[in-house]
């Protein structure tokens, strides 16, 4: 299944796919989850993968705390580190744009409530309850198992199915955004 979705999203000509993700940015930007929350922890898109950077720029602009992730490949584990501008991204050896070592580590676990942080969960495919299929390595799993804030999937509508495969450690999202609208879960 992620390799079938996958394959669909890649074979997405790049102006459609442009604004799509253009038309889901903005409806987060717009929606009251985005509005009221101070930290806003974003991921750096791959190609193919729903653009973030217009919101990533609106939230620091809008004065927001922006974080991305650094991943531990030795444990499958991710930290957020905060942002004060997108020059602090560099090339990790994954080949993704990740903070700099040195960037402040984002206290989720202290501060996400306080804070309503939103978590922008990236995804291959989701179904109607929140759950998702992603690259399969478990970082965002374990990390979501202990994030108390609001859990973001931006999606396709198309790849919005009636359910996905999960485990017993998988966590549903609480939102999805599609170029369709906004939807809670539950």
């Amino acid at each position: 299944m992620r390799t079938e979705y996958m394959n669909l999203r890649r074979a997405i000509p790049a102006e459609e796919k442009a604004k799509l993700d253009k038309r889901i940015s903005e409806l987060f930007l717009a929606s009251i989850t985005y509005r009221y929350s101070k930290a806003v922890l974003l991921y750096a898109p791959l190609d193919d993968e729903i653009d973030v950077w217009g919101i990533s720029k609106a939230a620091l602009e809008a004065g927001k705390l922006v974080a991305f992730p650094r991943c531990n490949a030795e444990d499958n584990t991710m930290k957020y580190h905060i942002v004060k501008s997108l020059d602090e991204l560099e090339r990790s050896t994954f080949g993704i744009l990740e903070p700099k070592a040195e960037c402040e580590i984002y206290d989720y676990e202290k501060n996400a409530q306080n804070d309503h942080a939103v978590c922008i969960v990236p995804g291959v495919v989701f179904d109607k309850a929140g759950y998702r299929i992603g690259y399969g390595r478990g970082f965002y799993d374990r990390f979501l198992n202990k994030f108390e804030g609001v859990k973001v999937g931006f999606a396709y509508s198309d790849f919005i199915i009636k359910s996905v495969p999960r485990g017993r450690y998988d966590l549903a999202c609480d939102v999805i955004v599609s170029e369709k609208g906004v939807r809670a879960i539950g």
